[in-house]
């Protein structure tokens, strides 16, 4: 009987993928969710603040001011390049991480085995189906081995079905059903592995067929758009009531009902925190970019929200604490430990042949396992020069790996022998378990096991049977196994772990390493990366043991869990969450996908990860690196921080314009703002607000805060009492200028232009003190932001156009004003933010060091 191998296979080449994709297309169910240029247009043509400069221009020609009607109109061309700007921006954002987040399928292409997104599979592609693979592509199995798939997306039945590889002409089926070659896009291998050749992509499989959605996460608002959602609708309906008082006010006091509709539109567009709904979408679609280039993918965009109030990170040892690197370190026979360095020139110990015979005979042919790679390499080695490898043999029954026995065995015959020889390798309890140890055996190999174990070293039993008969019994305890020894694998701590774990602590979130490795083994990792060498350790039968009550209350000192199956995982998050923790769970299996569910953040390995565990998350770690997560809580903070910055600013320079649209109305006082000027000042406002603060770095002392209150919104009660302070201030010393110019002598217009420099300066000056609340500007000046420069050379260039070049100063209802006048103007503006910046000198000296 020949056995299959994958190495047997070449697949398509590069150039029939390249044909394949032109006449086909990608593998893709055709969607509409990204907007194009027109989809744009039209959701601007909705925005309130656009209606509001259509209805002022089609106002002013109705007055006959040609002028500012057509100025409003080339106001409305400049707000729709802006937005398309900032929505392209983003939309190209979103669809770059809906291409990561494709699901990953291994394929074979010009005999190399490669690991593409789940999007570029064509027809003919071979691939791979493993246990937790989605399924990209309808296909015909070539080879199965125990395969079994959950095809409930389509037939609705939960029950997975058997598959077995094509012998002959089958006639194509519907899904559902046993022992059927067929495998269809969508669903979900769930025991063994097989090799497919794709016959449908995109829409043509049966999934498009029925225009199923695949993949796709319908989610409710977050608290952070529900609370600026409600922000928005008060303030609008606050500005609606002002609008409608404040056109009553002005057409009775002045007889001019247009001229009030002006006032009142001026102080509408002036309210309108317009901006609230761009920095929330900017920033969070931008700041799931920015994840993605530290390699997290952002699948649910709360996640970046939940990320700043993370306190616990449980997290996977293998592959996310170390390399999942593995190689051969030691061999245990008859109570004698020896060591190994894995170089190739050295030799493995004659006592030790037969154990690293039988070790190699047990992994598959083609293996994903890094500890079964580490056992095939020896056969590279000196060790490949001795009779002990055999590469001759025939392999002829794989008996995989199961929930209920961790051991695995191959079955081999020899090409002259007369009898089968069985290879088993597994986790030693469960070889102890085939070989029927004695007692005292058993607490022998414990001992040993200990030994390797203090050490840091992974450990795998391995043991050998024979067997005569012709056929093979369907399960492994049916032979008479004998324990040969142990096998100790090291997998180094990844470089940068140590400082993230101390990062983290700083940080004040708790790092809870959660293995499936003996505790000794466990603790010597956790102290390579700096956890607490005095916590407790709390294993899986511990854990099973325990009532929820004695879990929850032992969570809180536990920086450790050993010997914990996935499944346990869903039982760690659920007491830490009761404990009031907010979790982030790291995954890469089928059975945490749970876990994944159930944690605030769940967060699934991108290398090694299967679909089920990434769709069931929140995030999805591209490079299986636990730094990444620590990069990702701290990009998180700052994106936080960044959007609470921005909505202060927005909040803080709104008072102003708010303020000189209304007081001269109530005070029937010279207009100085009308919409002209609010078009202006938004033009600053909304590019500074959903750019600049948008690319400001985080602040030096970001990972030395405790964790944000889950139940912290954006508005907390120091973000209120500054955007008030800030904007007070700024309307004070708009008015001051405002009542000294006309009791100066100054002409309306002329008093138009000194408040309106004085508001554009200090508009200029919030920008640059709320950078940063804790640095001061002079310190901010180190770090640079090239947004800001540009934005405020802009703005500073345009107030130079519309104060000095007479055609723009005449449409904006200016006069001249001499230098040193506008000077002093825009030098009080300035001044009016300063003491922001006394109390940051303040605070910090009054600041613990």
């Amino acid at each position: 009987m020949q056995i299959f191998t994958f190495d047997s296979v070449y697949g398509l080449s590069s150039d029939e993928v390249a044909r394949v994709r032109e006449r086909e297309g990608y593998n893709e169910i055709p969607s509409a969710r990204r907007r194009g240029l027109t989809g744009i247009i039209a959701g601007v043509f909705r925005e309130p603040m656009f209606l509001l400069l259509v209805a002022t221009g089609a106002i002013y020609f109705f007055l006959g001011e040609v002028q500012d009607g057509v100025l409003m109109l080339s106001f409305v061309v400049v707000i729709i390049a802006i937005t398309v700007y900032q929505e392209n921006k983003t939309e190209n954002a979103l669809e770059t991480l809906r291409n990561l987040s494709s699901p990953r399928t291994l394929v074979i292409r010009d005999g190399v085995q490669v690991r593409i997104p789940g999007r570029e599979v064509v027809t003919g592609d071979c691939m791979i189906l493993s246990e937790g693979d989605r399924v990209a592509a309808d296909g015909v199995l070539l080879y199965a081995q125990a395969l079994s798939i959950d095809e409930s997306l389509l037939t609705g039945e939960s029950v997975p079905v058997r598959k077995t590889a094509r012998k002959e002409a089958v006639p194509p089926a519907q899904p559902g059903g046993d022992d059927l070659p067929f495998v269809y896009s969508g669903t979900l291998v769930v025991q063994g592995q097989g090799l497919a050749r794709v016959t449908a992509t995109g829409p043509r499989t049966e999934v498009g067929k029925i225009g199923k959605a695949l993949a796709s996460v319908t989610r409710g608002d977050s608290p952070l758009k529900r609370e600026v959602s409600a922000i928005v609708r008060a303030i609008a309906l606050l500005g609606v009531i002002l609008c409608a008082i404040i056109a009553v006010v002005y057409g009775l006091a002045h007889a001019s009902w247009t001229g009030g509709l002006l006032a009142g539109i001026t102080l509408a567009m002036a309210i309108l925190p317009e901006e609230f709904p761009v920095v929330f979408t900017i920033f969070l679609a931008l700041g799931a970019w920015r994840l993605s280039r530290y390699n997290v993918l952002t699948r649910e965009i709360p996640a970046i929200e939940t990320l700043g109030s993370a306190t616990v990170l449980c997290v996977d040892k293998t592959g996310t604490l170390t390399e999942n690197r593995m190689s051969v370190q030691a061999f245990c026979c008859d109570g004698e430990v020896a060591t190994f360095s894995g170089r190739e020139c050295e030799r493995i110990p004659d006592s030790c042949h037969e154990l690293a015979e039988f070790a190699i005979l047990a992994c598959k042919k083609d293996p994903f396992d890094p500890m079964e790679k580490a056992l095939l390499a020896l056969a590279d080695g000196e060790f490949g020069k001795t009779e002990h490898v055999h590469s001759g043999w025939e392999l002829v029954r794989e008996y995989p790996l199961s929930p209920h026995l961790m051991a695995m065995s191959n079955v081999w015959r020899s090409p002259n022998g007369s009898e089968y020889v069985i290879a088993a390798k597994g986790a030693p309890e469960a070889i102890a378990d085939l070989c029927h140890l004695s007692p005292e055996r058993a607490a022998r190999m414990s001992g040993e096991i200990e030994s390797l174990a203090s050490r840091g070293l992974r450990v795998l039993g391995v043991a050998k049977a024979t067997f005569r008969p012709e056929t093979l019994p369907d399960h492994q305890h049916t032979f008479s196994f004998v324990f040969l020894g142990l096998v100790g694998f090291a997998d180094p701590v990844r470089p940068g772990v140590r400082e993230g774990v101390a990062e983290c602590t700083t940080a004040g979130i708790k790092v809870i390493m959660i293995t499936g490795d003996y505790p000794v083994t466990a603790r010597s990792i956790a102290v390579q990366i700096g956890l607490p060498e005095s916590g407790n350790i709390i294993t899986g039968p511990d854990l099973d043991r325990m009532a929820d009550g004695e879990l929850e209350e032992a969570c809180s000192g536990t920086p450790l869990f050993a010997r914990v199956v996935p499944t346990q995982k869903l039982r760690i998050v659920q007491a830490l969450k009761r404990s009031g923790e907010v979790v982030a769970m790291t995954g890469d299996g089928v059975n945490d996908a749970p876990a994944l569910r159930a944690a605030d953040i769940g967060i699934a390995m991108g290398g090694r990860g299967t679909d089920v565990a990434r769709e069931s998350a929140s995030l999805v770690l591209l490079d299986d690196n636990f730094t990444s997560i620590v990069a990702a809580v701290r990009m998180g903070r700052r994106i936080f921080d960044n959007i609470r910055k921005a909505m202060a600013y927005v909040c803080s320079v709104h008072i102003p314009i708010a303020g000189m649209s209304l007081f001269p109305v109530l005070l029937d006082a010279p207009l100085v703002l009308l919409p002209a000027h609010i078009v202006f000042l938004e033009l600053v406002i909304d590019p500074a607000c959903s750019i600049v603060f948008e690319s400001e770095k985080e602040e030096d002392d970001i990972m030395m805060r405790p964790p944000r209150k889950k139940t912290e919104g954006i508005f907390s009660k120091d973000t209120i009492r500054y955007s008030l302070l800030q904007g007070v201030s700024v309307l004070a010393a708009v008015l001051l200028v405002y009542f000294w110019a006309l009791g100066s002598g100054y002409s309306e217009q002329g008093t138009r232009t000194l408040a309106f420099v004085t508001i554009v300066t200090a508009n200029l000056g919030l920008i640059l003190v709320n950078r940063s609340w804790k640095k001061t500007v002079v310190e901010m000046t180190r770090s640079p932001n090239r947004s800001l420069r540009v934005i405020f050379l802009g703005a500073l260039f345009f107030l130079a156009l519309v104060v000095f070049f007479p055609p723009l100063r005449d449409i904006f209802r200016f006069a001249a004003v001499s230098l040193p006048v506008l000077a002093a103007a825009g030098a009080i503006g300035f001044i009016s933010v300063l003491w922001f910046e006394a109390h940051k000198v303040w605070k910090r000296r009054d600041s613990p060091p």
